[in-house]
């Protein structure tokens, strides 16, 4: 297996990259793996999110539930 690393500009390893054919022998070994792989939302998981968001926000203009700092919200982008 070929790997390669990823460094960001201060040379720091930041991520790994593996070729598809190691990849797809390494999900055969382990089916867990397979989890790990992004999954396109669906448009009614994309609206379900959308109409939670709102909910959320107006429950914080209303006081009722603390707003959270933007960088706590980026970070779980």
């Amino acid at each position: 297996m070929r790997l390669q690393l990823i460094e960001d500009s201060k040379g720091k390893t930041t991520g790994v990259f593996i070729p598809i054919n190691d990849w797809k022998k390494l999900k055969k070994q382990n089916k867990n793996l397979e989890e790990l792989e992004y999954q396109e939302p669906t448009k009614a998981q994309l609206l379900q999110e959308l109409k939670e968001a709102v909910t959320e926000l107006k429950l914080i203009e209303q006081g009722k539930l603390k707003a959270r700092p933007a960088k706590e919200l980026l970070n779980e982008l």
